[in-house]
């Protein structure tokens, strides 16, 4: 059974959140602010964390950012926020999602995590000359150092990788890497595809692996 954390100060909505997940067999924790939200998490385990930024003791991407620090679970960001800013800071610090009513993104978020199936047959080390891909442990390196990504930054990178020579849609890579409710935020991709070739390209402004296709996607070349 898929384990759930929700993480929320108002009693009213941790309440409607338990009765609607339970109702749909997910098995629930609530914590009610930060820092029991990253104590439940080490100590339960959840497949899912449901979580709102305004919580009393610490800015909920303090938290996104302290599970990341240990953790893949699938982080969706319950706010009354509306700022573009405010949920690009938390997609970067490692939010999967950014919605107003989770239940049906849960299943997606959870599938997302799982690996694919046979994924350990493919390709999971991807080499070109100036930098390398290594999809297993989740890391790049260039010129015999890790690069350090972000995690919209290396979601990104595993997309366009595992879909090598291939064309993908800006709207397939908005949904893949931001969710579902995206598709029309062109300017996301072109901030983070910049930030890939500054980091992974010899000569970003002439990119030689992370090729822009106008008006249609990104292509990945070794």
């Amino acid at each position: 059974m898929t384990r759930v954390l929700v993480v929320d100060d108002e009693p009213q909505i941790v309440r409607a959140l338990v009765i609607n997940l339970k109702a749909r067999k997910y098995e629930v924790d609530a914590a009610a602010d930060g820092a029991g939200a990253l104590e439940l998490a080490a100590a339960r385990h959840p497949d899912v964390v449901v979580l709102d930024l305004g919580l009393p003791d610490m800015d909920g991407v303090e938290v996104i950012r302290g599970l990341r620090g240990w953790t893949r679970v699938p982080i969706l960001v319950l706010s009354a926020r509306h700022s573009s800013d405010e949920k690009v800071e938390a997609l970067d610090a490692g939010a999967d999602d950014y919605v107003t009513k989770p239940f049906a993104r849960l299943r997606a978020a959870v599938r997302r995590a799982e690996p694919a199936a046979g994924a350990g047959e493919d390709e999971v080390v991807v080499e070109t000359e100036g930098f390398t891909v290594d999809l297993a442990a989740k890391k790049a390196v260039r010129e015999g150092r890790d690069v350090r990504l972000t995690p919209t930054e290396w979601h990104l990178l595993e997309v366009l990788v595992r879909n090598g020579g291939k064309l993908v849609s800006q709207k397939q890579l908005l949904q893949e890497v931001w969710g579902p409710s995206y598709g029309t935020e062109t300017n996301y991709l072109r901030v983070y595809m910049a930030q890939l070739r500054r980091k992974l390209e010899t000569d970003p402004s002439h990119p030689r692996h992370f090729i822009t296709e106008p008006g249609m996607g990104y292509r990945f070349e070794k």
